[in-house]
């Protein structure tokens, strides 16, 4: 997990981030938000955790699309009172006694907490299968550029809010979450076997979606589930689903 944390402050900080981002902004009232910013057409362009702070609001993202990420906020605040700048904190997340001043992760119980400062990393916890186990897409991974944030599951883990107004992409999410029923998305899937990352997943000889992470005798897999069987093929791997609650 690398990430990188950059300070918003700033006396329009809040209703500059209210316009972009998928969650609401008030809710640092309450901890962490996590949120997405997405294209104009709905798709998936970074997710991240704000984070409240005196007099500003830290980003917490990945390093990998951080740089990019600041660009476009950059791009976007216009005459804003926004200023943007990279910290040198770093993030440790753990599932142990909650250290004092660290936050709950929004997107679910299981995830545990994260806090901020000269401490950085993971304690024992195998975040991985924590993911696998509630289907929780990673930054990169299940997480890319061709990804529908519904389809990934961002209701189920607070990371969009239907109540709170206008955002880029806001028109199409809020077309997909008046759908009857998603076609495609990201689920939990059993695993026999072993296949890279990206694999894709093939049923009675057509494409059925993607194999991402995986964990012992289960992954996340991205599905068309009009496609999806008891028994798909991805590279060296045997792939059900739907996965027994019991499992």
């Amino acid at each position: 997990m690398t990430r990188s944390i950059y300070r918003i402050s700033g006396a329009d900080r809040l209703s500059f981030l209210q316009g972009l981002i998928t969650n609401d902004i008030a809710k640092l009232d309450q901890g962490l938000v996590y949120a997405a910013i997405l294209t104009p057409q709905g798709k998936y362009l970074a997710d991240f955790f704000l984070v409240p702070e005196k007099e500003a609001v830290l980003l917490d993202v990945d390093a990998s699309i951080a740089e990019g990420v600041a660009q476009r906020l950059n791009m976007y605040k216009l005459r804003a009172d926004v200023a943007i700048e990279e910290t040198g904190l770093s993030v440790k997340r753990g599932t142990s006694n909650m250290p004092e001043g660290a936050f709950a992760d929004p997107r679910h119980d299981a995830m545990g907490w994260r806090s901020y400062g000269e401490s950085s990393g993971d304690d024992s916890t195998d975040f991985d299968a924590i993911r696998v186990a509630h289907c929780i897409p990673e930054t990169g991974v299940e997480l890319t550029p061709d990804t529908y944030i519904l389809e990934a599951g961002f209701e189920r883990l607070n990371g969009v809010d239907f109540r709170k107004g206008c955002y880029v992409g806001q028109e199409v999410t809020a077309r997909m979450k008046h759908k009857t029923e998603l076609r495609k998305g990201l689920a939990r899937v059993g695993v026999s076997g072993k296949a890279p990352v990206g694999t894709e997943i093939a049923a009675n000889g057509k494409a059925a979606g993607t194999l991402f992470t995986q964990s012992g005798a289960h992954g996340i897999a991205y599905l068309r589930f009009d496609r999806a069987t008891e028994s798909m093929i991805a590279g060296g791997a045997t792939v059900s689903y739907p996965v027994s609650t019991a499992e």
